[in-house]
């Protein structure tokens, strides 16, 4: 892993003038503060201060004082800044926040919670690896410069060129990731027009995290250097696919996939089908953090693709959790559907692996496999069946989330309550707006 010194000296070669030293607030937005590249030696030994108290969900006014600790680690010269044809360098730094009060990593940095979630599975034995598929769409911009929800294309799923006039776009964001040190998968268009999906390869929870967070801002930054917008926003247009974030998860014990059994029918171990049933029990406190905006819940419908039943299947992709193929044992994985881009990454992979392993610790049993389209099924099908329906609206979630000790001990006692105030009150102004489907149906009727 590198070091502070190696990180000096890669300053010193790219000739960086600028550090963004980045970190997230609760709701998953991504913070910088940027500093000349000569004090990178002061930032790795006494850290960078910033008043916590302007940061959402953080502290209050007299808390206010926080520290950035860059994570040499995360270093990543930022490749778009030359394609503006400006000859300043700058590079990023991912930072953890510290309490200076206390000297101890902050309660309230999500991505402390992650790494005591990781903490935990360490303690158990595993390690957490994790691949995303986030998914989001490019629109044309107004006169003004505003983003509209004008598709930038009419292509469809896997559709090439002329259709798909993203491609370029795509390509760019790819070659920007791999400069900075991602391994991309593959890349297409979705379903839906102007939607696409690039997927990167899986790693341990917190680079997975780290690389989320990083990935939405590539995307942003080189849709705007094409005069578009790109959008992480789950349902943007009504009628069509909204974007995901199917999230693949595998545990690993010294080495080894501790998911797979070759003697089992779907290549699951005793382990995988525990985490299974634990993912599945907390699965409506999970949609708080996982689908956390009131827009979440216009992709949670059916007919669009998008998983509703609390469920698992190996074969279709309306039940909650997938169990994909697998070429080889350390392939073996779940694979949570119900995830959307615009949740934190670091809360919801620490609330799925708290929800996983407490299903390994109390060995709880998965149920079955549901291997008919769920979608079809009657309310008194799925009643017999034992299949529960995802919260249907951010309040809802919010409520299980209150009632679901788990996933609350998984954000800890500060996250938690500034979380649920946050989304409480985010609700609370969604029921009292007037919007403009009900001025199209009512204004003139009544």
């Amino acid at each position: 892993m590198p070091t502070k010194t190696d990180v000096l000296e890669r300053i010193e070669e790219e000739g960086v003038d600028f550090l963004r030293l980045q970190f997230t607030d609760i709701l998953g937005t991504v913070k910088n503060v940027s500093v000349p590249a000569h004090q990178a030696e002061k930032a790795f030994d006494e850290g960078i201060y910033f008043d916590g108290s302007s940061i959402e969900g953080f502290v209050r006014i007299q808390e206010s004082d926080m520290r950035l600790e860059p994570d040499p680690d995360t270093f990543a010269i930022l490749p778009w800044r030359s394609q503006r044809g400006d000859d300043t360098v700058s590079a990023r730094l991912i930072c953890n926040v510290i309490n200076t009060s206390t000297g101890e990593p902050f309660v309230g940095d999500p991505r402390f919670v992650l790494q005591r979630a990781i903490e935990r599975a360490e303690e158990m034995g595993f390690e957490m690896n994790a691949g995303p598929e986030p998914e989001f769409f490019v629109f044309e911009k107004d006169e003004n410069g505003r983003a509209t929800t004008e598709t930038h294309d009419a292509g469809g799923y896997f559709d090439l060129a002329p259709k798909d006039l993203a491609q370029e776009i795509r390509a760019e964001v790819i070659y920007t990731l791999e400069a900075m040190g991602f391994e991309v998968e593959a890349s297409h268009h979705e379903v839906a027009r102007g939607q696409h999906e690039i997927d990167f390869k899986y790693a341990d929870a917190l680079t997975t995290a780290d690389n989320i967070a990083t990935f939405r801002s590539v995307v942003r930054a080189i849709a705007e250097l094409h005069d578009v917008h790109a959008t992480f926003m789950p349902k943007p247009i009504s009628g069509i696919n909204g974007s995901g974030m199917h999230t693949h998860i595998s545990l690993f014990e010294d080495g080894d996939n501790a998911f797979h059994d070759g003697d089992d029918e779907f290549n699951l171990s005793e382990t995988a089908y525990s985490f299974l049933a634990g993912v599945l029990e907390h699965a409506p406190a999970l949609t708080a953090v996982c689908n956390p905006i009131v827009n979440s819940y216009k992709r949670l419908v059916p007919g669009y693709e998008a998983p509703i039943y609390v469920a698992w299947s190996d074969v279709n992709r309306s039940a909650l959790v997938r169990k994909p193929a697998a070429r080889t044992p350390a392939a073996s994985r779940i694979e949570l559907r119900s995830p959307d881009p615009s949740c934190n990454p670091y809360l919801a992979l620490a609330s799925m692996l708290h929800a996983g392993l407490e299903g390994i610790e109390n060995d709880l049993d998965a149920p079955g496999p549901v291997r008919e389209n769920i979608y079809e099924f009657t309310e008194a099908d799925r009643e017999e069946r034992g299949i529960e329906t995802l919260p249907s609206t951010l309040g809802q979630a919010v409520n299980a989330l209150k009632e679901d000790e788990v996933v609350l001990e998984a954000l800890g006692p500060h996250v938690s309550e500034k979380f649920v105030q946050a989304k409480t009150h985010e609700y609370t102004e969604f029921l009292a707006s007037v919007s403009q489907w009900e001025l199209d149906r009512y204004l003139e009727t009544f």
